[in-house]
């Protein structure tokens, strides 16, 4: 079943109550939907991680952890999979949802100067903010509606291919008693 393999890769949710940024949603915590691992709050989690990995801000894990607690799904998952877009992928993720936004905008890609200097990082994004938003928004909807999908779609095979296993289990013990008689 789908909820075993997830279990061993989730925190323990007590520890994740108290931690320093997630205290802050107090009571709110102790939702049962935020822990649980269910079909529909596994899926909903994939789908807030997916969408708030693409997107160009900090705090990422923040915002997930907020959509999560909103619209009531799992939270770890939904924490973890902020963690798709790290340091190393944040520059080649961002700068496809930049080109597809410039797209969408029909505007000509620009030439990103990559210096280490805060007065360049200001003048490159303000020639690209607006690209690389929309880019980032359309992508990480796409990604949340595809992995939100995808999700339903496993776990449902999954149980289906259980149901069949317990079915043939008890055909086989039927028909070896009936052999038996």
């Amino acid at each position: 079943m789908p909820r075993r393999i997830i279990k061993r890769f989730l925190p323990d949710h007590g520890k994740l109550r108290e931690h320093p940024h997630l205290r802050r949603f107090g009571a709110r915590l102790q939702d049962g939907n935020l822990w649980h691992l269910n079909r529909r709050s596994v899926s909903g989690a994939v789908a807030v991680g997916l969408f708030c990995a693409l997107l160009p801000l900090p705090f990422q894990m923040i915002i997930a952890a907020g959509f999560a607690i909103w619209w009531r799904v799992n939270l770890p998952i939904s924490v973890a999979l902020v963690w798709l877009t790290n340091p190393l992928t944040m520059p080649p993720v961002w700068y496809a949802t930049y080109r597809l936004g410039a797209l969408m905008l029909n505007l000509p890609p620009r030439e990103l100067n990559f210096e280490l200097s805060v007065h360049s990082m200001i003048l490159n994004m303000q020639g690209v903010w607006k690209p690389l938003l929309l880019g980032s928004v359309v992508s990480g909807v796409v990604l949340a509606i595809v992995g939100f999908l995808l999700v339903r779609l496993a776990w449902r095979i999954s149980i289906i291919s259980q149901r069949r296993a317990t079915l043939s289990r008890i055909k086989a013990r039927l028909a070896k008693k009936q052999h038996t008689e």
